[in-house]
Parts: structure tokens; sequence; C-alpha cells
């Protein structure tokens, strides 16, 4: 077992399973939650609240393509 706070560690069918959840998943969480928030609160209907929502769920991945791109 660790000691690290962020990480949890227990028994599963005999082997041993660590999970750590990190800060990233935390700025994750509060980006994902900010991007939500933008995006519902500039459509004007029901579906691009929708498409908005899917947005926020797929920025980071498009973030690094651009980055990487560009640094390419």
């Amino acid at each position: 077992m660790t000691d690290d706070k962020n990480s949890s560690a227990h028994e599963h069918q005999g082997k041993k399973v660590v999970r750590d959840s990190g800060i990233l998943s935390g700025i994750y969480g509060m980006a994902f939650i900010g991007a939500t928030v933008y995006y519902i609160q500039h459509a004007a209907t029901f579906w691009e609240g929708v498409l908005g929502f899917i947005k926020a769920l797929v920025w980071p991945a498009v973030l690094m393509y651009k980055l990487l791109e560009f640094l390419k």
C-alpha cells in the first residue's frame, strides 16, 4: 500500500489494484464544468446545448491536436 493521500489500493481477485486520482483529474473536471457552462450559456436552442456538452467533453483532444500540429 502507498502512503500517498490521493492513491487507493485494494485487493481485486487476488491482485493489488492501485488507483491514483492525481491533480490533473481535478483540473480537467473544473475545465469541463467551465466549458459546459460556457457552451450552454451561448446556446440558442436545445440541440446547440447538446452540441455544447459534447464539445466540452472533447475540447482537450482538439487542443492537443492543434498544439501538436502547430509544433510540427
